[in-house]
């Protein structure tokens, strides 16, 4: 299952960005508003949403300035990878689209296709907001 935000226009150089979403910590700042649970460390982050399992993203691939790929490193779903796709604007602006890929079965596609969209799109909102 492969599923796209829209692009949003930050209003941060595609540097500042960068360096924004490779501090995992900073994801606190983009999750939706039904979170329950977020711990960061180093280079992962566990966090919990409202009616969906907690989920631990590893950060599994950095392209300076321009792509951050989180993989999941849960036992509790299949395998799957989030990635912010930055792309310069100006010198202080970017734009940045969250893509996420994921092998999932035909039920479990249909169940989770809708939540899942919900909280790519409300990471990309929150992004556009910084």
């Amino acid at each position: 299952m492969n599923l796209e935000s829209t692009k949003k226009t930050v209003h941060k150089s595609s540097k500042e960005l960068y360096d924004f979403l490779t501090n995992v910590e900073n994801f606190r700042q983009i999750m939706p508003s039904s979170i329950e649970k977020f711990e960061a460390n180093d280079n992962s982050f566990v966090f919990a949403i409202k009616g969906m399992p907690e989920i631990r993203l590893v950060l599994k691939e950095k392209e300076p300035n321009h792509k951050i790929v989180l993989g999941a490193a849960s036992s509790k779903l299949p395998a799957f990878t989030l990635t912010a796709q930055i792309d310069d604007i100006s010198d202080s602006q970017s734009t940045v689209q969250i893509l996420f890929e994921g092998d999932f079965n035909p039920m479990m596609s249909m169940m989770l296709k809708g939540p899942l969209s919900k909280f790519i799109d409300s990471l990309s909102e929150k992004l556009e907001q910084l």
